[in-house]
């Protein structure tokens, strides 16, 4: 297995950084290629440490059908000039990362910044062809504060969690593989107005092009009709959650709790209102974490279909990608989310291309579950 590791901070003194120590470690422990008997678990590393030699890479489709780690030292501003080099180039190509699968580890020396960079990468670098595995990021903050509970659990010192944190990472973003499905099931939530909202219309121009491809269900919430999380306990919430069940029930227990253990995907339907997901998706985000107790979803798919009024798509798309792969553990598949921008009740129908576009986000959402396009 060949693993490319992207770290466009440096050129040398790699190790003169907490990042670059922790990873240079990490790697030099990696089984290496003729090492072990069995393939999966043989490892050829190559490093990418300067933005030329990115830029040579990617723009050269060598960066297509890979294996990726990328490496981000954000500092204590957040600001990482290189990797703003990394994204202007990113989105000026569609396919550059076509066919790769990757995780990032995004080290910072405050508090603030690491999860807010990492899904802006991870947004831009999925508009580029990239999947990213469930929970692709492991993040380090000032002190190593955020692995406190995980050193605690594991005995281990904060330094040395971080580090197994990245070589479990390592081995997921090598083992993982597409496990095509036949008569795969697609869960699709929302609250949309199914006469009146363009994201709901947007979703059956996409709906036809997947007839026979998938299994479609969707549930509809209605307003009122979700409790958000009020914030059990750990205790109380692992015990409804072995038993499938959260303490405030209703229709996320009753119908999307089986629908969300036997579905192959999930399509979250997100109109923008306010630059920020609804109320009703983000209650039920909220509340997924009883069922997440009880098992993670790493085996399924991530799709959205955002529509603004006037701007903010990406924004909305963001939250998406922390709240349910980053956190809940989705795959982002390539191309995870489409957008458009709508400001008059059936507007959408209107907008350049779009029966175009959403054929092709069909294809790509078969493509995801089913192995294939077509």
């Amino acid at each position: 297995m060949k693993l490319t590791v992207v770290m466009p901070g440096r050129t040398d003194g790699v190790e003169n950084t907490r990042l670059g120590r922790t990873a240079s470690r990490v790697m030099g422990s990696l089984p290496m290629t003729g090492g072990l008997g069995e393939k999966d678990e043989n490892f050829a590393v190559e490093w990418i440490r300067g933005v030329e030699d990115f830029h040579t890479r990617f723009s050269g489709g060598g960066l297509k059908n890979a294996r990726i780690l990328f490496l981000f030292d954000i500092g204590a501003t957040g600001i990482c000039m290189e990797l703003y080099s990394l994204l202007q180039e990113i989105r000026q190509n569609p396919s550059g990362f076509a066919g790769s699968i990757a995780g990032l580890v995004v080290d910072g020396e405050s508090e603030w910044y690491t999860k807010a960079v990492a899904r802006e990468f991870v947004f831009s670098a999925n508009g580029s062809g990239c999947l990213f595995v469930g929970r692709p990021l492991v993040e380090a903050t000032k002190g190593l504060a955020n692995f406190s509970l995980a050193a605690r659990v594991g005995n281990l010192s904060p330094g040395r969690a971080y580090q197994e944190a990245i070589r479990e990472l390592v081995f997921r973003v090598a083992r993982f593989s597409l496990q095509p499905k036949r008569n795969p099931k697609l869960l699709c939530l929302h609250s949309c107005n199914a006469r009146t909202s363009n994201t709901y219309m947007l979703w059956s121009m996409v709906k036809e092009h997947l007839k026979g491809r998938c299994e479609i269900r969707e549930i509809f919430f209605k307003n009122g009709e979700i409790k958000d999380c009020l914030g059990c306990s750990y205790d109380t919430c692992l015990k409804y959650g072995q038993n499938t069940r959260c303490y405030y029930g209703g229709v996320i227990v009753d119908a999307v709790y089986p629908a969300l253990e036997s579905c192959d995907g999930l399509m979250l339907l997100c109109p923008n209102y306010n630059d920020a997901l609804g109320a009703n998706l983000t209650a039920f985000i909220n509340r997924m974490t009883a069922l997440y107790r009880k098992r993670q979803f790493y085996d399924k798919y991530l799709f959205s279909i955002i529509v603004s009024g006037y701007s903010g798509g990406d924004i909305v798309a963001a939250q998406v990608i922390d709240a349910v792969c980053m956190n809940k553990t989705f795959i982002l598949p390539p191309y995870f989310a489409m957008t458009a921008v709508a400001n008059e009740p059936g507007s959408v129908k209107r907008a350049g291309d779009v029966e175009q576009r959403a054929q092709q986000y069909a294809l790509g959402i078969a493509g995801a579950l089913c192995g294939s396009g077509s």
